[in-house]
């Protein structure tokens, strides 16, 4: 296994986020990750310096899961690992520091450094616990909370991390059209379920999560929301929705969905509420290309999907919005007017973001589909090809 970003691409990074420390006259920042066999908390150490730590997670043993990389401006950055045998070769970073506590060993660190004014990201994901040690570590410390500092600078791919991209794209639609063929056919929700991990994990991916409902569960994201998915086989004729997530390769995630009839051909309603709902995707995701902003796509989705559906989805309500950024996790914009204050977002060049719509009829049921692409001048590069009508 080789490190799949050479050593100056992460050089480059360094240098863009010590133009953003410079913004906000920070001459020092602290950077916290969580992985710990979980991908949602380890991207801005991954993205800095190739970090996954694997310890399995807050315990009675102390802080392990967490941790940081330390960095000043015109210096390497400096990890404070969370094993004590990191894999030296796939670190971007040659500054490691293993520690059996981070927070100890990065307090230390700061207090001994003298610098007043730090940043420090990742105050979403410290436990008020760990964040207190911290504090009592660096008494004359003023921490300034910075969590969207590095996420900016990772808005923007670079060419390889496009190819990366790309690969992922390939790896989750192969599973998700396994998963929605399998359950076209009339197999259990865990046997669908378990041919697209096949491919997923061969392909060099991981799931975050694999949601499957279907009949009398769509109104909920999950039939069984403890693995995702539940040993039943749906009905001849029930509709069918699953989303796979997750970082499908090199850590960056897509999260596509379909929605199919199992055992029967669709009918006529089905058939209608399906091709309403890939229609509404599809018109958003035509729309999409640098210089757009959120409003507008926002719009799109509006007229769309006024006169096609009826408020009964449970999903739509609890995510009013039509989809999000994607990087090494879920990144701005949230494709919303109603969530967040990202209404007014452009969209630049080489941003990668998920297109998602929900629809429902009483009468027939609910459904949901979604779609990742590259943002480029001239519209949408598509990342996720499984047929959206199967």
């Amino acid at each position: 296994m080789r490190r799949y970003f050479p050593l100056d691409e992460y050089t480059r990074r360094w240098q863009r986020l010590e133009e953003a420390m410079r913004r906000q006259a920070l001459d020092l920042v602290v950077v916290w990750s969580r992985s710990a066999g979980t991908y949602d908390r380890c991207a801005d150490l991954l993205y800095l310096a190739n970090y996954y730590g694997n310890q399995p997670g807050q315990g009675r043993r102390g802080p392990q899961g967490f941790a940081a990389l330390l960095l000043r401006i015109g210096e390497p950055p400096e990890l404070f690992a969370d094993v004590l045998d990191p894999r030296a070769d796939l670190i971007a970073t040659g500054r490691v520091r293993a520690c059996a506590d981070t927070f100890e060993a990065v307090g230390q660190t700061v207090r001994a450094l003298g610098k007043r004014r730090v940043g420090l990201v990742g105050s979403d994901l410290i436990p008020m616990k760990y964040w207190s040690l911290l504090q009592q570590h660096t008494p004359d410390t003023d921490w300034v909370i910075a969590d969207e500092l590095v996420r900016e600078v990772r808005l923007i791919k670079s060419h390889r991390e496009l190819d990366a991209f790309r690969r992922a794209g390939e790896v989750v639609s192969s599973a998700l059209t396994a998963l929605m063929q399998s359950l076209i056919e009339g197999r259990s929700e865990a046997e669908s379920a378990g041919e697209a991990a096949r491919l997923v994990a061969r392909g060099g991916g991981h799931i975050h999560m694999l949601a499957v409902s279907h009949g009398p569960y769509l109104q909920h994201l999950t039939t069984d929301p403890l693995v995702g998915f539940s040993q039943q086989r749906p009905a001849a004729g029930d509709l069918a929705r699953a989303w796979i997530t997750g970082p499908m390769y090199q850590g960056y995630w897509l999260g596509p969905g379909r929605t199919v009839v199992c055992a029967a051909q669709p009918t006529a309603a089905q058939r209608s509420l399906l091709e309403a709902n890939a229609a509404a995707v599809n018109a958003i995701v035509q729309a999409v290309r640098a210089g757009v902003t959120v409003r507008e796509l926002v719009a799109i989705g509006d007229q769309c999907t006024a006169t096609q559906g009826d408020d009964s989805n449970t999903l739509a309500r609890q995510w009013p919005l039509y989809g999000h950024g994607n990087g090494l996790f879920f990144e701005a914009p949230t494709v919303s007017v109603r969530v967040g204050n990202d209404a007014d977002f452009v969209l630049r060049e080489n941003m990668v973001i998920s297109i998602e719509v929900f629809l429902s009829r009483r009468s027939v049921g609910h459904t949901g589909f979604e779609n990742t692409v590259i943002v480029t001048r001239e519209g949408a590069e598509l990342l996720s090809r499984t047929p959206m009508l199967m």
